[in-house]
């Protein structure tokens, strides 16, 4: 009696491995989510270091690993992933997204008592590095600090080949883990303001403010030097860093608003609308924001100046207006709500005052350009597509013209997803950049 042997492919049987693995690095990913949804229920109340390990553990562990056994496929799809799926292409699971999004900001910033359970989930977390209990800021600066973490791995694992782009994704998974999440909270630990180092007026409007005397005036050398540090970098460090390295030291290498976006909006970038009608959207917006609040920030120093007698009891006003209006509406609601629909810089592009002064700077007096060589050009419209600010980066490729935009972060996508090579990011001297 013959024995017939049939021999399975190596190559298939460990395909068919890798895609089990990922199955159940997805269900962890999953359990750790359906946990941390179950809180809402408030099962968990009296067992937060269970609901911490197993809520943001497993997901966090989940996601990292499934990142990782899919890096070829993330690697190898730079330019056309996006394009095979309904979640990046604005459809409904787009708006599904979307909504969700704007009402877990809603929640956040209108009706915390929402969150009452969920936050017990940060707790092990916060007794230890604010030994207190946590609240709906400390769970969700876990949440985003996690969040940039995981999808800062992916971006690495995207562009594993670009130096520029490790080093950049590094630096803002650095600054908003030590300088947005560890140091504030170490800060409150020691009965400190929850001062942010990395931020400054006009991003933070109050660290210009009258009530900046108090912390000038401190008697504590650590409350002194915030004080300095708020005036220092708005006044001095921004322009000088803006001159020589354009807005990107800052907008993709430092700030928080930008690692968001840069990491977990790198997947809805090209939804930016590259019309000309958005540019000019853009630049009237954005430049309305900085106006409202320079022309606040003066008018409240007068207002100290004549003891009051100028807005008297409306002094706060502003100050309240400001923040539900900009800093809760623009930047959270609408400017991360609205990812899946309109991109990943909406904040950055339509409302940040911080990038709107960086902008001037770099357009008019900074070092930083990116050259382009028109005979290379094919016309993919590669850079066009994954510019996150609309900048249409093709039409000046085709002409050969340097790109010298108040708008570019300088992310540098635009040079990596081109096929040939045609764009350059530089620093040279001002009276060479149009050259």
């Amino acid at each position: 009696m013959n024995h017939v042997t049939i021999e399975i492919p190596t190559d298939l049987s460990e395909k068919n491995r890798l895609h089990l693995s990922k199955k159940i690095y997805l269900l962890l990913f999953s359990l750790g989510l359906f946990v941390f949804m179950l809180g809402l229920t408030g099962a968990f109340t009296t067992i937060p270091l269970i609901y911490c390990i197993a809520s943001f553990g497993l997901s966090s562990i989940g996601a990292i690993l499934y990142i990782l056994s899919s890096r070829k496929e993330i690697s190898g799809n730079i330019t056309s992933a996006p394009f095979k799926q309904n979640l990046f292409l604005k459809g409904v699971l787009s708006w599904v997204l979307a909504i969700i999004l704007m009402a877990f900001y809603i929640v956040l910033y209108f009706f915390p008592e929402g969150l009452t359970h969920l936050i017990k989930a940060a707790d092990p977390i916060s007794e230890l590095l604010r030994n207190k209990p946590s609240d709906r800021w400390f769970l969700y600066g876990t949440l985003y600090t996690i969040s940039v973490g995981i999808m800062g791995i992916r971006f690495i694992v995207k562009f594993r080949e670009s130096n520029y782009q490790r080093l950049r994704t590094l630096s803002i998974i650095f600054f908003q883990t030590i300088f947005s999440f560890f140091i504030p909270a170490l800060l409150e630990m020691f009965h400190k303001p929850g001062f942010y180092f990395h931020y400054f007026w006009p991003l933070k409007p109050e660290y210009l403010f009258p009530s900046v005397k108090s912390l000038l005036q401190s008697p504590e050398l650590m409350v002194s030097f915030m004080g300095w540090w708020a005036i220092i970098m708005a006044i001095i460090g921004v322009p000088v860093l803006t001159y020589f390295f354009g807005k990107r030291w800052y907008c993709s290498w430092v700030c928080g608003c930008g690692a968001l976006a840069e990491t977990v909006g790198d997947p809805f970038r090209h939804l930016s609308d590259k019309s000309l009608n958005a540019w000019k959207i853009e630049r009237i917006m954005i430049h309305s924001v900085l106006i409202i609040v320079i022309g606040g920030t003066i008018l409240l120093w007068l207002n100290s100046a004549y003891q009051g007698e100028i807005l008297a009891s409306a002094s706060h006003s502003f100050s309240r207006w400001y923040g539900f209006f900009i800093g809760s509406i623009f930047s959270g609601v609408i400017g991360t709500g609205f990812y899946p629909i309109m991109g990943s810089r909406i904040w950055c592009r339509f409302g940040c005052p911080q990038a709107a002064i960086l902008g001037i700077i770099q357009k008019y007096f900074s070092r930083f350009r990116i050259t382009t060589n028109g005979g290379q050009c094919i016309s993919c419209g590669n850079c066009s597509t994954y510019c996150e600010m609309g900048i249409d980066v093709r039409s000046y490729a085709q002409r050969g013209e340097n790109i010298i935009r108040a708008s570019c972060v300088g992310c540098g996508i635009c040079s990596e997803v081109c096929p040939r090579g045609v764009l350059k990011l530089e620093n040279v001297p001002v009276k060479y950049r149009k050259k």
